[in-house]
């Protein structure tokens, strides 16, 4: 079911590990070298630290019920701090190559939808409400039971939708591909570059890394992809001391030729002092009253599908990528994996920077060799050192870490040849489980659809025997989920 990356080269026997560490990390029974995970830890790291800067935009942009908002330093280093302690505990009780750090989409809805309706302690603490619940369904084995319950080639499709999201996510975020304005007069969502054209330094560094990237991809040039962010970066940083390019946004003023995230500069000193008091900020109570319960209730569900679904997808993508699931579609420790994610949930609440969640980002560092949670150790320490070194972290463009997304993309595209498009019962559904995941920008939208769809063309078949009992709830709670919206009309 799985397809590994080109270029692993994994022998099919590893022999006996050499010590304790390899023994406890697995990482000659996987077929993988100590080399091997520090390159992929660092793949990782590279493709996911701009997590660092966002984070603190998205959150430190808005304003709570108070009217107040929150340091955009202090979010950056507890960032930094909480996303590097869960991605070093999921590689030693995980064991699997996945890294965690604040979740995209969850942090903009924390910041937009939850924060104006109480005050950020309040909104913080129901994510912790959100995390504590996750962990008592792993617990209690029922969110392991909900993973195993869907159809493995259904599995397969998340995986390649996940994919597909990763390419566009990088294809946008280089602004290779951009969203045509309003004023343009089409009925073309998007389009190429600026106008159509391809008129960019950033565009070109993008454009010159990917190529470079897909072809050291295709000479199975080991570290292909790290060596791809790399030289990005160099060129990123050449082009912006010759050309002076700047910012996409100068003084809250769009520049579209500008580079995109960080301005490729070394700075001055690479070195500051993290501010942790948003630590502990956070408050479980106080939103119940001020809210009203039924507004409360539906935050918590919403944050509660999206944790959820979004970390079984990126697990299963992840797996398969590295060739780690079973016959099932099964990654190994699973029970595990879910529980730490749940307590990344809690602590990103805890530390007010909002839901931590497993990265699909990790799946660089599995095409650039990882298999063990060794790899997740190399990441967390970066993390942890991106605290102090956060001038640093900020040197890399999205134009030069958006090109290892692409290339992942394409590897994990190529399990498509698994699913068997003959057979519609799930061809459909697996469709539209990818179509939807990069149409829709979210992993959670992909899912829900899929699993709808399959559990009504079963029974319009007759076949509800083949449907598992625990996929009717969820099929019920991603309806709930979908029509959140109107529900939420009628009640408010």
């Amino acid at each position: 079911m799985a397809v590994a990356p080109p270029d692993n080269g994994t022998p099919p026997d590893s022999g006996p590990p050499r010590n304790g560490f390899d023994r406890y990390f697995e990482i000659s029974a996987r077929g993988s070298t100590l080399t091997r995970e520090v390159r992929g830890g660092l793949a990782t790291f590279f493709t996911m630290a701009y997590i660092v800067v966002l984070n603190p935009l998205i959150l430190g942009s808005a304003v709570d019920g108070d009217n107040q908002t929150l340091p955009i330093p202090a979010i950056a280093a507890a960032t930094a701090l909480v996303a590097g302690l869960m991605t070093i505990l999921m590689g030693v009780v995980g064991r699997f190559p996945l890294a965690v750090a604040a979740g995209l989409g969850v942090n903009a809805l924390v910041a937009y939808e939850i924060a104006p309706e109480m005050t950020w302690a309040d909104a913080m603490g129901l994510v912790v409400i959100e995390g504590l619940i996750i962990a008592m369904l792993v617990l209690t084995g029922l969110r392991t039971a909900v993973f195993r319950s869907v159809p493995t080639q259904m599995k397969t499709a998340i995986g390649v939708g996940i994919g597909l999201f990763l390419t566009i996510i990088g294809l946008v975020d280089a602004g290779f591909v951009r969203r045509i304005p309003d004023e343009a007069n089409t009925t073309v969502p998007v389009g190429l570059g600026i106008g159509g054209k391809l008129v960019s330094w950033p565009m070109l560094v993008f454009v010159v890394g990917l190529l470079v990237t897909l072809v050291l991809v295709v000479r199975r040039v080991k570290g292909a992809i790290l060596v791809g962010i790399l030289a990005s970066t160099v060129l990123a940083m050449v082009v912006e001391a010759v050309g002076n390019i700047g910012p996409s946004f100068v003084d809250g003023v769009p520049n579209p030729k500008g580079w995109a995230l960080n301005v490729p500069t070394l700075p001055s000193n690479p070195f500051d002092v993290p501010d942790l008091s948003l630590l502990g900020q956070f408050n479980v109570l106080d939103s119940w009253g001020r809210a009203g319960w039924l507004v409360v209730l539906m935050f918590i569900f919403t944050l509660l599908i999206t944790d959820f679904f979004d970390t079984m997808g990126t697990m299963v993508a992840v797996g398969q990528e590295g060739g780690m699931l079973d016959e099932q579609g099964t990654p190994p420790r699973t029970r595990e994996i879910l529980l730490v994610d749940s307590i990344a949930a809690a602590s990103g609440g805890a530390a007010s920077v909002s839901s931590n969640t497993s990265y699909i980002e990790s799946a660089a560092g599995v095409a650039e060799g990882a298999r063990t949670g060794v790899a997740n150790l190399v990441t967390g320490v970066l993390f942890l050192l991106a605290m102090f070194l956060a001038p640093l972290v900020v040197v890399v463009p999205f134009e030069a870490a958006s090109v290892a997304l692409v290339v992942v993309g394409f590897l994990m595209m190529t399990a498509v040849r698994t699913i068997d498009w003959s057979d519609y019962e799930i061809a459909i559904p697996a469709f539209l489980t990818i179509v939807l995941m990069p149409f829709t920008y979210s992993i959670s939208n992909g899912i829900g659809a899929g699993l709808i769809v399959y559990v009504v063309i079963k029974l319009a078949k007759g076949k509800s025997r083949e449907i598992h009992p625990l996929l009717y709830a969820v099929a019920a709670l991603f309806v709930v989920y979908f029509l959140r919206g109107p529900i939420e009309a009628l009640l408010f």
